[in-house]
């Protein structure tokens, strides 16, 4: 029994480590909080938070805020860390994800509405871990055309 025990501690302490040391590899795994001053956007949310937890082999996205407009932002997905297709999970303009792994610091994101990409999304993530770079395309939920750079740091 005292073997059986030792055993299954290690097994879970194991399992632990190694979603951390999963999540501690992935460099958008963390809270971000937009800087207004830094970005350059056709139309800026007043305020956005952008979460990313490992989820699995799956990373889950939160997205909160305020828009431009005032609406409230709320969104959450989960896109496969190594690329591939999504999902949507709750809340924004979109019912479908992909995203594409292009190295250990840049993701690219797809949010599509109907079949149709909507919005495109290429994140770099800084070699020192504290910034993120999000160059946006697409439109909004009204359908106007929005773009430019979102500069996130990290909380």
């Amino acid at each position: 029994m005292n073997r059986l025990l030792v055993f299954a501690t290690f097994v879970v302490m194991s399992v632990v480590g190694l979603g951390v040391l999963l999540a501690q590899s992935n460099p958008f795994v963390g809270t971000w909080k937009l800087n207004l001053a830094k970005s350059k956007f056709t139309s800026p949310p007043k305020e956005e938070m952008f979460t990313v937890q490992m989820v699995g082999d799956q990373d889950q996205v939160t997205v909160t805020g305020t828009a431009a407009v005032g609406s409230p932002i709320s969104m959450k997905y989960e896109v496969p860390d190594k690329g591939g297709t999504g999902r949507v999970l709750t809340g924004g303009p979109y019912d479908a994800v992909s995203g594409k792994r292009i190295d250990e610091n840049t993701y690219e994101t797809s949010l599509m509405k109907g079949g149709k990409e909507i919005s495109h999304h290429h994140l770099v993530v800084s070699k020192d871990g504290k910034t993120m770079t999000d160059t946006a395309k697409g439109t909004n939920p009204q359908g106007n055309p929005v773009s430019g750079v979102e500069i996130f740091e990290k909380q």
